[in-house]
């Protein structure tokens, strides 16, 4: 009998399908000399192996809470199980401690009690005062055991990741070493010069910073709220994880409808010229004159109505805010082609005019061919460099729509819905500032991380700074 349902939602699937081609996308790449040269100058650069490094843990978070299922309910019969309505992950599996520990209101981060005075019965007597959480520090007997238990518990989780980083960095050594046919002492002096053909140095600091961090807040999670609870009593840590996803799909699946429009049309547009240049240009001249937000708003509440004439058609809630955030993609995709697309048309204009594509020409060859065996490789690093520099602007633009009232969901977890239910609380007396500074370090963090690898490959892939360091 099976305990689990698995469910695929559309976005679920359009991330594995994405993760399909760049893998199909790497191993054709390492295969071509010409291709994998500026991905070489990419991985020399200790900013970009860093950023790297932080945005693989995102994505490996956003991936793991792609992997959706509904669980069995206990009394169903064992001839005809039912499953439960609410779809949960992988991810969710993992922070089982987390989401399981509501709270009645707001708490503030490490805190044992709650953020507002209440009624309680004390001795006999109803007094006002702040009620103890019923899991925030609820291994404790008196508040003052608080700052020494949390410093212990950051000092424990500090000395685990460290140990775990030692370990890892032990077998790297070893590998290495036993790679390059050297003693594990002569490939740690060349480590620590910083003679190797990677920034080892940066790697392993990176490396063992985000273990130290990860050691601590697993420490502190096991016993507090580490970023402390939501107006309804969820943890603030866990809602910030669970946005990680919504981000990732935005900047990546909204990308997914803007390239081929983008290159299809800059292309065309530059290299046919003519009617062809002129209808493309109308085209993208109409769509720029219109507020994107206007667009936007109207899609959403299209998807919206459609989704409330038809619930039958949607099983779950999960369902129903996933097509709503499809829908949020798809027409963030088709808003925002232009950009790209003009900068195509004017490199695709300067490429037709030169003499082998004037040969070619002459010579009879197609203009398919062409285009596919002489201007598209030319612009795919305008195309690369595109889509790193656009995928931070896309997360940003998440959270203002969301914050406007027509992003996401409201019952998806992001970051725009983070900070657009914070917005109230600062005018609180005194200040709920968690959840907006939760979602502000998150968002922060990926979108930074995001530009400092945008710019390392901007520098490698760009033909005019000839890939300098």
């Amino acid at each position: 009998m099976n305990s689990i349902q698995p469910v695929i939602l559309w976005t679920d699937a359009l991330i594995f399908a994405l993760l399909a081609a760049v893998l199909a996308l790497v191993w054709l790449i390492r295969r071509q000399e010409h291709l994998l040269a500026p991905w070489r100058v990419v991985a020399q650069r200790p900013m970009a192996m860093g950023s790297a490094l932080v945005l693989g843990v995102f994505v490996v978070i956003g991936l793991l809470d792609s992997l959706h299922y509904r669980e069995r309910l206990a009394d169903s019969p064992a001839d005809a199980p039912q499953y439960s309505v609410e779809v949960l992950s992988l991810f969710d599996a993992l922070l089982s401690e987390l989401r399981a520990r509501p709270e009645k209101t707001y708490s503030a981060p490490l805190a044992m009690h709650l953020y507002a005075k209440e009624f309680v019965e004390r001795d006999g007597a109803t007094v006002r005062d702040y009620p103890r959480l019923q899991f925030g520090g609820a291994h404790l007997q008196h508040a003052d055991a608080r700052l020494p238990d949390i410093a212990r518990r950051t000092l424990d989780g500090a000395m685990q990741g460290a140990l775990a980083g030692l370990l890892l960095f032990a077998g790297l050594a070893g590998w290495q070493a036993r790679r390059r046919q050297m003693t594990p002492g002569g490939w740690l002096a060349t480590w620590s010069r910083g003679d190797l053909d990677w920034p080892g140095r940066t790697v392993v600091l990176v490396v063992a910073g985000m273990l130290m961090l990860t050691g601590v807040i697993v420490q502190l999670a096991s016993g507090y709220h580490v970023l402390g609870t939501d107006k309804v009593g969820q943890d603030v840590l866990y809602i910030s994880l669970k946005s990680i996803r919504t981000g990732l799909v935005i900047g990546t699946l909204t990308t997914l409808v803007t390239l081929p429009l983008a290159i299809g049309f800059g292309i065309a547009a530059g290299y046919f010229r003519g009617w062809v240049d002129d209808v493309i240009q109308y085209i993208y001249t109409v769509l720029n004159s219109i507020p994107g937000v206007l667009l936007i708003a109207a899609a959403v509440l299209i998807v919206q109505v459609y989704i409330e004439s038809n619930p039958e058609q949607f099983d779950t809630a999960a369902a129903r805010a996933d097509i709503r955030l499809l829908a949020l993609c798809l027409i963030m995709g088709v808003t925002s082609w232009t950009g790209l697309a003009r900068l195509l048309r004017g490199e695709s204009l300067k490429l037709r005019t030169l003499d082998y594509v004037e040969a070619a020409r002459a010579f009879g060859v197609s203009n398919t061919r062409i285009i596919s065996r002489h201007i598209f490789p030319n612009v795919f690093h305008l195309v690369l460099i595109a889509i790193v520099l656009d995928f931070s602007g896309l997360v940003l633009a998440e959270a203002v729509l969301s914050y406007v009232g027509v992003g996401v969901d409201p019952s998806m977890y992001s970051w725009g819905n983070m900070i657009n239910g914070a917005r109230l609380e600062l005018a609180r007396e005194p200040v709920v500032w968690w959840q907006l500074g939760a979602a502000f370090a998150f968002m922060f963090t990926l979108v930074l991380a995001a530009n400092l690898f945008a710019d390392s490959v901007r520098d490698a892939f760009d033909p005019r700074l000839g890939g300098r360091r």
